[in-house]
């Protein structure tokens, strides 16, 4: 299991890995845009949230930092990005169980943004705020989403 910071940005997603991959001299990027799972009919995205970063994943001297903008849609699970709002914990490559063990723990006197759950890109995912207001992610396949979606 891994935890690694992950910044939110409100549509500069982009230019924030860009900027962070010449500061932190990455060595490898990845990122993965929300228009990449095609369109869902019954919520279609604009042509700027298709664009928006739905992930990325940069290495560094050994760590990682992932990046990922917050479009109009998930506003009012999320909130709108403040200060203190756009950096969220990300536990990264846990088995199943352990996710399901630490979000259940974590969500205690907190609000579940989304339950742990299987979704495409992952066979755990979840999110929730605990009870000091911090955000926390769960995606057990995380780096397997990204390696194998973009070489």
């Amino acid at each position: 299991m891994k935890a690694v910071t992950y910044l939110q940005f409100d549509g500069r997603a982009e230019e924030a890995l860009s900027f962070y991959e010449k500061a932190l001299q990455a060595t490898s990027v990845k990122m993965v845009r929300f228009g990449a799972f095609g369109q869902d009919p019954n919520a279609p995205l604009t042509e700027e949230e298709q664009n928006m970063i739905m992930e990325s994943r940069m290495e560094f001297s050994g760590n990682i930092l992932m990046i990922s903008d917050v479009p109009p849609f998930m506003k009012p699970a999320t909130g709108e990005l403040i200060k203190g709002n756009t950096v969220l914990i990300s536990i990264i490559d846990a088995d199943p169980d352990r996710n399901k063990q630490i979000f259940e723990a974590l969500s205690e006197g907190g609000t579940v943004i989304l339950p742990i759950s299987s979704t495409p890109w992952s066979v755990s995912f979840g999110m929730l705020v605990d009870k000091f207001g911090i955000m926390w992610k769960f995606n057990s396949e995380a780096s397997k989403f990204l390696d194998g979606f973009v070489e």
